[in-house]
């Protein structure tokens, strides 16, 4: 928390740390009012929150409901019980000569269990859209979404501040369960997704749990929400709707063309795109979430740039880049310390059970050494080994060296800062000044407080802007100040200011 503190932010995201198995890193939640023991007790978790809120810094957990472990009380009494009451608490079918649809899973293989109980008929399946043992809640069965609201509403008597909920917007899925269009399905990588990812009551359920849990606690809601977009966004976070108050949206993790499974170079013109769009198009009465880095991608900054003389001076770019835009950071572990992708060796290092599956099911067919650089490009295991500061860790990457870059640190602390002192880097207008040839310009304004960001996203030396004589140079990611940009550099001007570096 001192660290947390001294570097400015002031709300702490924690992954699960509910009891859990631990098939997938937690998001498997076995008891949804219980401390995985790795994590300790929740004692040492209202110690945490207590000392949190005692420095000023609130504490969101991850909410995960689309699914729970199968190791839950609720599918175990299912499993064993055929007077269950939790029996359409999850999506059980029956299906003769066959699966009950052709949906598949997004870790790989088809998307449905059978089921190997007395207690249920021969050829019953059960659904799981992720691993297979994440078993999918059928939140039309109005009891579910009750448990739900009321094991939020637990967590905020506690004094917990908001909830991050994990793919929030599948859970809604066409009630018939229809079998999955194929050419969807190659196009996504997934088959089926069209009948769920923004199904026929997600708007009555996340507004109904926001009533309901959210409301009586003004507290915060954000939606982890996969291919819902810009228009679908604003729907699901206007202010007055009473759904979510932001979303994060993955439109810019992945360039045009390429999946995260893949090995490519991504191009920064992509992600400058995607800022301006939702920059200059998305609705005043909405906000949006601003990241690069999360538990379930691999690092940004590799991703852009192979070259690894280069990483200090990308991790500065991208979070000057991020603290001068509307909407609210995040910055995901490590992203203040510099890191890179790991130079795994193989996959005895590789815990992702998506990974995992990926391997499975693709090294017979695209050959070993090509699935393995694809995994390597993409898999969340990346961003999932502890900090480097962590003497303990998973008996798969002893030995994995990361490199810590105090420089990044240091960005990140004035930036941040800047941010706070300033308001008009939070509510001020956005207006592109130029985006071409690798150059990003765009300027902040409200009122007569104006910001000048002047960005090169390229590895190559390109032509500093120079503003009129009333802008005066506040601060450069290579404290440099002449006619030249350096590679991946960027500038930060300001009208009427005494500040410097």
């Amino acid at each position: 928390l001192d660290y947390i503190q001294e570097l400015g932010v002031t709300a702490l995201w924690l992954s699960p740390i509910y009891d859990s198995p631990n098939d997938d890193n937690g998001y498997d939640i076995r008891d949804y009012k219980k401390i995985m023991p790795e994590f300790g007790t929740m004692e040492d978790f209202d110690d945490l929150l207590e000392k949190a809120h005692a420095k000023g810094i609130r504490i969101i957990m991850d909410l995960v409901v689309n699914h729970t472990s199968d190791e839950h009380a609720w599918f175990q009494d299912a499993l064993s019980n055929p007077n269950s009451p939790y029996r359409d608490f999850y999506f059980f079918r029956q299906a003769q000569g066959g699966l009950p649809n052709n949906w598949t899973s997004f870790f790989s293989g088809f998307a449905w269990n059978a089921i190997v109980s007395e207690a249920f008929p021969k050829d019953t399946y059960a659904l799981h859209l992720f691993s297979k043992k994440q078993m999918d809640l059928n939140w039309d069965n109005p009891r579910v979404r009750e448990e739900i609201a009321n094991m939020v509403s637990w967590w905020f008597k506690k004094g917990v501040d908001g909830f991050r909920m994990d793919v929030i917007n599948l859970i809604s899925k066409d009630p018939e369960l229809p079998d999955g269009n194929q050419t969807i399905g190659n196009l996504m990588g997934v088959r089926g997704i069209e009948h769920y990812f923004y199904g026929p009551n997600l708007h009555k359920y996340l507004h109904e749990l926001h009533e309901h849990a959210f409301a009586p606690y003004d507290a915060l809601s954000i939606g982890e929400t996969p291919g819902i977009g810009l228009h679908m966004a604003e729907l699901l976070t206007e202010h007055g709707r009473g759904e979510l108050d932001m979303l994060f949206n993955f439109d810019h993790l992945e360039a045009p063309g390429h999946k995260r499974m893949e090995e490519y170079v991504y191009d920064p013109k992509h992600l400058c795109e995607y800022l301006i769009t939702w920059q200059t198009e998305l609705s005043n009465n909405c906000w949006m979430s601003l990241f690069y880095n999360n538990h379930d991608n691999p690092r940004m900054i590799s991703k852009m740039e192979p070259d690894t003389r280069y990483i200090s001076a990308i991790a500065k770019l991208l979070a000057t880049i991020q603290f001068t835009l509307k909407g609210t950071p995040f910055i995901y572990q490590g992203d203040e310390l510099g890191l890179s992708n790991i130079a795994f060796e193989s996959m005895d290092q590789i815990t992702d059970v998506e990974a995992k599956g990926y391997w499975e099911e693709n090294a017979g067919e695209l050959g070993k050494e090509k699935a393995w650089q694809n995994i390597l490009g993409g898999t969340r295991e990346h961003a999932r080994v502890l900090l480097p500061w962590n003497e303990t860790r998973a008996p798969e990457h002893a030995g994995i060296t990361q490199e810590v870059r105090p420089d990044v640190t240091e960005a990140y602390k004035f930036l941040i800062a800047l941010r706070k002192e300033n308001p008009t880097l939070i509510y001020g207008a956005f207006k592109v000044i130029y985006f071409k040839n690798g150059k990003f310009v765009f300027s902040r304004k409200r009122g007569d407080d104006e910001w000048i960001l002047d960005c090169n996203i390229t590895h190559d030396e390109k032509k500093a802007y120079t503003p009129h004589a009333a802008f005066e140079l506040v601060y450069s990611t290579e404290d440099a100040d002449g006619a030249t940009l350096f590679p991946y550099e960027a500038r930060i001007w300001h009208t009427n200011t005494k500040a410097g570096r």
